[in-house]
């Protein structure tokens, strides 16, 4: 037995030798054979690789980004992501985390988000993370304690969260210390001048997702004047030091259309150099929660449809948390994929399920993990067939009310119920329109795998052709 696992181990070792050595020849040929070389790394994989292949081969948007990551990015900044990312995570990370739970009986998460400070130099209009208390930052110890905790388990991604992660210096430290595993940083990117650049481009190991709303009109109205210019500096200091970078954007009522649009993506990407995105729709928690802030139902099913024809458009990988369910089978918070530690340390369900019943100061990360809250949770995802509709929170939030009150979870801050008591009826109203709005997407795009919608919506009112197809 111990000839075996010592001859996988040597394998493994010597193809990753190979793919490393590879990454210095960016051509087409070389391109398909890494693309070989990760089928052996990961053969349970074999078919989501041998579509990549296809994409290469078809030089599809995902071939450009690729070409992009080989021939752009600073050789240290490659060869830590490629390793830490794409092997480790991506490649042999899932395997690890189905063995450690065979053996302990609870999930390994694959991505841990931890938010070490809520101290940030700006006050966003609805901001998740707005009402945790901004007194004492989460000592370092214990962010050490966390991320050393879940690489024994078989994590190797960690998202830093906030606040605004690069207020605290000490940070640059764990990511030194830790640096076989992938980093993203959540940033509003204003701290991140030439020299921040540069440290980051020495570490190899972070990649930082940096807020957006729309142009400069949209972002300056809800992160605060001459926010914007800083924000276009810092993805040019970025692209300076060769790194790995990207953006993150809050659809609200107010910037749908705008955040979806060709000419915002054209800016991020083809002008200021971002190789990913991500989408999170506004949910009412945090500072001031507000409903009417919410993208009403036709607003998030535009979203979904322009999220789907922009990725498949651009050289970009771009992750819509509301609109992917289907990819995820569902919600992964409680742990099954991911969970939250905040600014005191609490281990939270998810970034946007304020509450909790352990402590990173009294209890590890197995603990919570297999606390009856993160179980309760666990055991009812997908909380819908139709996947389409995957948040406990915005979705199906009777399920958020149940696991709270049956597990004694306490408010992590003190506007944290509000989305249980006062939204609540709001709440209710949104889920059921939502869900009878994308039902008939979700049967004949998914269930009975017929295609997208040859729609695609320009103009919100668009959304109403794209109805009328899909009934057709």
């Amino acid at each position: 037995m111990d000839f075996i696992e010592n001859l996988k181990t040597y394998t493994t070792k010597q193809t990753v030798n190979f793919i490393m050595k590879a990454l210095s020849n960016s051509s087409d040929e070389n391109l398909i054979r890494l693309t070989y070389a990760a089928e052996k790394l990961a053969p349970q994989f074999k078919p989501e690789i041998g579509r990549v292949r296809k994409m290469f081969e078809d030089k599809a948007p995902a071939y450009y980004l690729a070409q992009k990551v080989l021939k752009e990015i600073h050789p240290n900044v490659r060869s830590k992501m490629v390793q830490n990312f794409m092997i480790n995570y991506i490649l042999l990370g899932p395997k690890r985390r189905e063995n450690f739970q065979k053996k302990e009986g609870i999930p390994c998460p694959a991505v841990i988000v931890i938010s070490p400070t809520m101290r940030c130099n700006l006050r966003c209009t609805g901001c998740y993370a707005g009402d945790y208390s901004k007194e004492e930052d989460l000592p370092l110890e214990y962010v050490d304690k966390v991320i050393t905790e879940a690489k024994e388990m078989g994590t190797s991604f960690f998202v830093i969260s906030g606040g605004e992660p690069f207020v605290r210096k000490d940070l640059l430290e764990i990511y030194q210390k830790h640096n076989d595993v992938a980093f993203m940083i959540y940033t509003n990117g204003t701290f991140i001048d030439r020299d921040m650049a540069f440290k980051l481009q020495e570490l190899g190991n972070v990649v930082p997702a940096i807020s957006v709303e729309g142009f400069e009109k949209e972002t300056d109205a809800r992160r605060g004047e001459g926010v914007w210019k800083k924000i276009m500096q810092a993805m040019d200091n970025c692209r300076e030091a060769r790194l790995i970078y990207g953006f993150s954007i809050t659809p609200t009522r107010y910037n749908t259309e705008i955040v979806y649009s060709d000419e915002l993506i054209k800016l991020l990407v083809e002008e200021k150099g971002c190789g990913f995105g991500w989408y999170f729709t506004y949910v009412p928690i945090g500072r001031d929660p507000d409903v009417n802030l919410m993208q009403t139902p036709k607003q998030r099913l535009y979203g979904w449809r322009r999220m789907n024809y922009l990725r498949s458009t651009y050289p970009v990988f771009i992750g819509d948390f509301w609109n992917d369910g289907m990819h995820v089978k569902g919600c992964i918070a409680g742990g099954r994929q991911y969970l939250h530690v905040n600014v005191k340390g609490d281990y939270e369900p998810c970034v946007f399920t304020h509450c909790a019943t352990h402590n990173v100061r009294n209890a590890s990360l197995r603990e919570a993990l297999a606390s009856p809250l993160f179980k309760a949770i666990r055991a009812r995802q997908p909380y819908s067939d139709n996947l389409m509709l995957p948040c406990m929170i915005i979705d199906t939030p009777r399920v958020l009310r149940e696991v709270f009150k049956e597990n004694d979870a306490y408010p992590t801050h003190g506007n944290a119920l509000t989305v249980i008591t006062e939204c609540a009826e709001y709440l209710d109203k949104y889920s059921k329109e939502y869900a009878a709005l994308c039902q008939p997407f979700w049967e004949k795009v998914y269930v009975k795998k017929e295609g997208m919608p040859k729609t695609v919506p320009v103009k919100l009112e668009d959304v109403d052709k794209m109805i009328e197809e899909i009934k057709n």
